[in-house]
């Protein structure tokens, strides 16, 4: 009777023309936040009927869930933060090459793998912020510089164990060697007002409320304290924060990703680059500068009101992947610099 029932189904299938591979769907895996991208998932059905099937959960968990489910896996995206853990996707195996001239010609070359196995699709810039009744922003104008004695007992920053932080640190690598940078490393932690600890919210709360002056923070954390509706504390804290667009004339301040790659073993291949080429379409990056304000991957593309307050800026032209590269060099940098 099973087998009946089975032969019943797959007939009825061919009559229709369609294989069971061939289903309108896609499996996303994604480390951001359901409510910052669940609109875009329906807008995206809504306009090609394809349905997405959403999993979300933290980057490094799903990274290992991947690598367990192996060629078993019903993923076909992963959507991760950090340029540093898609060069980790890459390296375990875990993402395929994609092929798509959308996608190339829409995300600069720095803003994704040089071979095509993933493709950046916002910007996160991490600049450094300051109490803007304790200190002249002209006394302080690269990363390099936190490294003065002036700044001893001043600064604020989050642990070396974020991934942000250690992206920010082989940026530096990239720039200036390890030798150079592992002391700039050991200076840094010698100027920390208090041990690391909380995010980058608590570092910008900490230098609001006088327990540091400077605050190494990603742009998008201030842009959400200052629009916060729930909550006063949050906007009067960021109202006494300032931003500093570091080594402006130099390599440009610290930039990284939210980017996407499709998975090694992805049943709906065709889908899930579909997917990914509406990420990166104007409607798509008009979403993440206005609701999430990252900056947009497109150059074309006009970041939020809120970050235009903020003026215009270099940002580091490096090539991502680097970031991945140096990672491992970075961690361990850090923790010989005492930074935990």
């Amino acid at each position: 009777m099973k087998i009946v029932k089975f032969l019943s189904l797959a007939l009825g299938v061919m009559l229709l023309g369609v294989s069971v591979g061939d289903a309108q769907e896609v499996n996303l895996y994604s480390a951001r936040k359901e409510a910052l991208i669940k609109p875009l998932l329906d807008e995206f059905s809504n306009k090609t009927g394809i349905q997405v099937n959403l999993v979300t959960g933290k980057a490094d968990a799903l990274l290992k869930r991947l690598e367990t489910e192996g060629a078993n896996t019903p993923a076909d995206v992963l959507i991760t933060v950090d340029a540093g853990r898609l060069h980790r996707a890459k390296a375990a195996g875990l993402l395929a090459p994609i092929n798509s001239a959308v996608l190339q010609e829409s995300v600069p070359a720095n803003y994704r793998d040089p071979e095509n196995y993933w493709f950046g699709l916002s910007l996160r810039a991490r600049p450094i912020m300051y109490a803007l009744e304790k200190l002249d922003p002209n006394t302080l104008t690269s990363y390099e510089d936190l490294a003065d004695p002036r700044w001893k007992g001043k600064i604020c920053v989050r642990s070396s164990s974020n991934i942000y932080n250690q992206s920010l640190v082989a940026s530096m690598i990239a720039a200036n060697g390890e030798q150079q940078t592992e002391q700039w490393a050991r200076a840094l932690v010698a100027n920390l007002a208090r041990p690391p600890k909380g995010g980058d919210r608590d570092q910008i709360r900490a230098a609001a409320a006088g327990q540091c002056v400077i605050a190494i923070a990603n742009t998008y954390y201030l842009a959400r304290m200052t629009t916060s509706k729930k909550d006063q504390r949050e906007r009067e804290a960021a109202g006494k924060i300032g931003i500093i667009w570091p080594n402006q004339n130099g390599r440009g301040a610290h930039i990284n990703v939210s980017g996407a790659g499709v998975t090694k073993f992805a049943k709906h291949k065709d889908n899930a680059i579909k997917l990914l080429e509406f990420l990166v379409s104007d409607e798509a990056q008009r979403f993440y500068a206005d609701s999430n304000h990252e900056y947009p991957v497109k150059a074309d593309m006009e970041p939020s009101d809120i970050l235009k307050q903020w003026g215009k800026f270099n940002g580091d032209a490096v090539n991502l992947s680097l970031l991945g590269k140096y990672n491992s060099t970075a961690v361990k940098l850090m923790d010989r610099a005492g930074w935990r």
